[in-house]
């Protein structure tokens, strides 16, 4: 009895020591604001702490900083796509207990969607905090 459990414990063990662990690395040079292609990255086999195991994960992603070739992608490498560019004009709303004011404004970051920035108020030239809601759209004032 005793050695059947030993053996079964062994198979265990060997089973699980040959599951497929994978990294997910750069197959090239990446820029940093780089929207990530599916050949712009590649899987190797073994396992590194604290990286993708997932080409799903990175792929449309945005890189934050610049990834190198053969260096192994993390979570902290990646950002969601911008969806408002530095420098771009962008329409600012406000919207409260049924009040709608919309003005232009000129974006002061960059953005991904839900992510806030600061935008200059053309009319006014006043700077305020927003959060990117769509391409060429941001909100300002109370949060729901």
């Amino acid at each position: 009895m005793m050695r059947l459990v030993f053996t079964l414990l062994g198979i265990l063990l060997v089973a699980t020591s040959m599951a497929r662990s994978e990294t997910v690395i750069a197959a090239g040079t990446i820029r940093g604001q780089s929207l990530i292609m599916p050949s712009d990255v590649a899987v190797i086999e073994g396992d590194t702490p604290g990286a993708l195991s997932s080409t799903a994960d990175a792929v449309g992603m945005e890189a934050a900083v610049n990834l190198y070739a053969g260096r192994p992608i993390r979570p902290g490498d990646l950002r969601p796509p911008a969806i408002i560019e530095r420098n771009s004009l962008v329409t600012i709303r406000y919207d409260h207990g049924g009040l709608t004011v919309v003005t232009d404004g000129r974006a002061m970051d960059r953005a991904a969607t839900g992510e806030p920035l600061r935008v200059l108020n053309l009319s006014s030239r006043n700077t305020v905090t927003a959060i990117a809601a769509a391409p060429g759209l941001v909100t300002v004032g109370p949060t729901p």
